[in-house]
């Protein structure tokens, strides 16, 4: 029984710092939205702020300054939200176009254009380094992670999927050389 007070002493200690969150939310999501330039990563930067001071275990912060420290683990988690969008977004493969695209109907037409794309990939993987091309293979051949492809290679998982990318990149420009676009 004692327990439970404990834990509910330790809300009300909290409380006001977590009122402030919820009595400013509206000003926060404008400003994580001003850093993150969406509405609904904004929206996951505010809850993120939330649980971290609700888990959080300080002494009570004075009136006066409880704002500008919500505003501030706002504002900090929003940056830091932004750099990591920034960095997957320039050294991460996307795949999303690859699993969002609609499967053509198998007739003869559409058969021969996929094997003659196939066998340009197949002459564009050859043209690429043995160790770009084991990587991209295996990762998207074999379906293997990154960092069991690194592993195995003996370089950081980075660098392996710069080679994918890289790969990728070269198998889609030699299709889009030979198609003549």
């Amino acid at each position: 029984m004692q327990e439970s007070g404990t834990t509910a002493h330790a809300v009300n200690e909290f409380a006001p710092l977590l009122q402030t969150l919820i009595d400013h939310r509206a000003g926060l999501v404008k400003t994580a939205a001003r850093i993150t330039g969406c509405p609904s990563r904004a929206e996951d930067v505010v809850q993120d702020a939330f649980l971290r001071v609700s888990g959080m275990t300080l002494d009570t912060l004075p009136f006066n300054t409880q704002l500008n420290y919500v505003f501030r683990i706002v504002r900090n988690l929003a940056i830091d939200h932004y750099r990591k969008q920034s960095m997957e977004q320039k050294y991460f493969v996307n795949d999303e176009n690859d699993l969002n695209s609609a499967p053509q109907l198998a007739n003869p037409e559409s058969i021969n254009v996929d094997r003659q794309t196939l066998g340009k990939v197949d002459s564009a993987l050859a043209q690429l380094p043995a160790r770009t091309r084991y990587a991209f293979i295996m990762y998207r051949v074999y379906g293997e992670q990154q960092k069991d492809i690194a592993a195995e290679l003996g370089v950081s998982p980075t660098l392996v999927n710069f080679m994918i990318r890289d790969a990728l990149v070269h198998c889609k420009n030699s299709v889009v050389q030979a198609q003549g676009r």
